[in-house]
């Protein structure tokens, strides 16, 4: 595996850090990292990642909380999953709420929590139909489902199945204090050799005036992502929602607007036609899974990159990264090193890009070919503010009051106050802070990455004891959508 050298990061490779970019990770379920472990252990492993995680830069998590219609977290609706417990329906002892705690651990270090679900796989294929509990929705309502190559998915030419995957949603946006909510690549099954979508007849039942039925299956999506966008913003307008398709819209071959590739679309094999999202604002972000390494023959990394950045511009667009294939293959330029320094630079390249999604979470807090480490040191040694969604708001909130600095038993401490907020307008409210450093003498500019030191929920923050140094702190106030406040100033003396 390859390694990225000191030596081989170069000025260019190293171009300034972005003050706003979203930095996240994957935590999945489906790969098994619970099962048999007790509710310490699977605590004690998820806190390593998230203490990892956060050395490395990241400023989001994006935590799976249902797999196959079942729960992560405490839920009246669906049954406790067998990816936390072994057994579907089986509440985890002792009993804890994996959702909640993740909120609150993700907080404490500044991260963002965006609650991942799949919206309609119902059973999973490692599943069988005897390991599926009573409450599941495939033994409640079948009539809501259909199989498909050792899969149960909820129907999407259905709308009483979006209806119930809406009232799920529903659910956690309402108990739940989440920065977003996250839907994955599977739509439509991916296409099974011999296999057919056991859809004719609904079709030709009602065909809602589509001529073709891959047109009618496009539009089934469409209008329950709209409707799902629309079930998030009423309860909680500023959950962020986003969507993270397969990397290939279409191929040039089938579309004049495709990418020259040559693998699985989206748009014809999954029904799933993104950019209409996107230039339509059904969905708050984009994070297209471009797994796939610089110079692959059928699905070219840099190809995509720029074939995103080009279409899918209209809404904040992150890219989901590899992390193994990123660290297995060697950068094109320069053998020595693995790809990072050259999708780096693509990023940088892109006016478009605004962030990156690690795949998986587990892989970067592992530090698997150095990844983690050149993250933290290089790349994302400093933190960053989310990007802006003025489509949600654009309104910054006041700014902080009463920002003082004390001694205490664990040395200096700033501490301030929340703006008042008026209750009805959620805009004003601030939920997170952002604290700068600046030596004493040089110039107050919030617009210096190096300068800014931490980004907290809470409303204290411990400063870092440098003897003899003299500092002038800022702190300043970023509401649920990232709007950021002006800054009150602190001078500090050691």
């Amino acid at each position: 595996m390859l390694v990225v050298a000191l030596l081989l990061l170069s000025p260019s490779t190293m171009k300034a850090q972005n003050k706003r970019e979203f930095r996240g990770a994957w935590i999945q379920c489906v790969n098994g990292q619970y099962l048999g472990k007790s509710t310490q252990q699977i605590q004690a492993m998820l806190t390593q990642q998230l203490d990892e995680l956060q050395k490395d830069g990241v400023n989001a998590i994006i935590f799976q909380v249902r797999a196959e219609c079942d729960a992560l977290y405490q839920s009246d609706l669906e049954p406790w999953s067998k990816f936390l417990t072994g057994v579907q329906g089986k509440a985890p002892s002792p009993c804890w709420d994996p959702l909640q705690w993740m909120i609150e651990q993700c907080h404490k270090r500044g991260m963002e929590l965006h609650a991942w679900i799949n919206p309609y796989r119902a059973k999973h294929g490692s599943t069988s139909m005897e390991q599926v509990s009573a409450k599941s929705v495939v033994k409640r309502r079948p009539d809501l489902c259909f199989s498909y190559d050792n899969l149960v998915l909820l129907n999407p030419g259905l709308q009483e199945a979006a209806d119930y995957v809406c009232t799920i949603a529903a659910d956690i946006v309402n108990r739940y204090d989440i920065d977003g909510f996250h839907i994955d690549d599977y739509f439509y099954p991916y296409p099974a050799a011999g296999k057919q979508i056991p859809d004719q007849q609904l079709y030709a039942s009602n065909p809602h005036g589509f001529r073709t039925i891959g047109d009618w299956r496009r539009d089934n999506v469409s209008r329950f992502v709209k409707q799902l966008g629309e079930t998030i913003h009423k309860i909680k307008p500023w959950v962020k929602f986003g969507v993270s398709p397969f990397g290939i819209y279409r191929n040039k071959r089938n579309s004049p607007i495709g990418s020259n590739t040559f693998g699985l679309q989206n748009y014809d094999d999954l029904y799933a036609d993104v950019l209409l999202w996107v230039n339509n604002g059904f969905i708050d972000y984009c994070v297209p899974q471009l797994y796939w390494e610089i110079g692959n023959k059928a699905a070219d990394y840099k190809t995509l990159i720029q074939w995103w950045n080009k279409n899918a511009g209209n809404r904040p667009l992150y890219i989901g990264e590899d992390i193994e294939r990123t660290a297995k293959f060697a950068d094109p330029v320069n053998p020595k090193s693995h790809q990072l320094p050259a999708k780096h630079r693509l990023h940088q390249q892109m006016n478009n890009v605004k962030g990156t999604v690690l795949w998986y979470a587990k892989t970067a807090a592992d530090n698997v070919g150095n990844i983690g480490h050149t993250l933290r040191d290089y790349y994302w040694k400093y933190p960053a503010l989310p990007p802006l969604m003025p489509f949600l708001d654009d309104k910054a909130p006041k700014d902080v009051k009463d920002l003082k600095m004390e001694w205490t038993e664990d040395g200096p401490l700033l501490s301030w106050k929340a703006p008042k907020a008026k209750k009805k307008k959620w805009g004003d409210v601030a939920n997170r802070f952002a604290i700068y450093r600046f030596e004493k003498g040089a110039k107050v500019n919030l617009n210096d990455v190096t300068a800014l030191q931490a980004v907290t929920y809470e409303d204290t923050y411990k400063i870092p004891y440098v003897k003899g140094k003299k500092y002038v702190f800022v702190v300043t106030a970023l509401d649920r959508v990232g709007n950021e406040s002006k800054g009150k100033k602190k001078n500090v003396s050691f």
